[in-house]
């Protein structure tokens, strides 16, 4: 389980099927701290479990189903990634629960400001659209976020100087699809 408060920006070294696997490689230093193999580490929104680590890169393997339902299967050298690692019974949660299990992939129909504020508008499949409450939660890319509206096939999200500056936000922009896990508690 996780809070969707992004700890760091980690590097994409590699992510090479192997067979019915994907070897993802992720150069990180803070999420380095205290993380043994078997750990989880929500990467992008997903968690994935460390496999081995050869410091300053931490490696997992990926799931076919994971790498063709997430963005994992995309991810390129060089491209950055949000990195959590995983919630510790008696830490403060200050995002929301997020249990890195992506829902769906929603692709980025536009980013601007609206009001003075930056804001994102989301595509969503329609199957998974009842779970978007608006001032509810919602994690994109593994970021604990608001809704601030719904609308037929898209919520939208406003986005912080903060969050824009220490996420992958900051890189994404129309057509970049992005993973989304709804709110446990909508999916009740």
């Amino acid at each position: 389980m996780f809070t969707g408060i992004v700890e760091e920006l980690g590097s994409v070294k590699a992510c090479l099927r192997q067979g019915m696997v994907y070897r993802l490689a992720i150069e990180c230093s803070k999420v380095l701290e205290a993380t043994r193999i078997g750990d989880s580490i929500a990467v992008n929104g997903v968690c994935l479990t460390v496999t081995s680590i050869e410091k300053p890169v931490i490696f997992f393997d990926v799931m076919a189903e994971t790498a063709r339902s997430t963005n994992i299967g995309s991810l390129r050298a060089a491209e950055k990634v949000n990195l959590e690692r995983s919630l510790k019974v008696g830490d403060r949660v200050s995002g929301h629960f997020v249990l890195g299990h992506v829902d769906c992939e929603g692709v980025i129909r536009s980013k601007g400001y609206v009001r003075d504020n930056l804001a994102f508008e989301i595509s969503v499949k329609p199957g998974f659209l009842k779970y978007a409450v608006p001032k509810g939660s919602i994690a994109i890319d593994g970021i604990s976020l608001t809704i601030s509206e719904k609308r037929s096939g898209t919520v939208s999200v406003y986005i912080i100087p903060h969050t824009l500056k220490n996420t992958t936000l900051g890189f994404k922009g129309p057509s970049d699809r992005v993973n989304i896990e709804f709110d446990m508690l909508a999916k009740r």
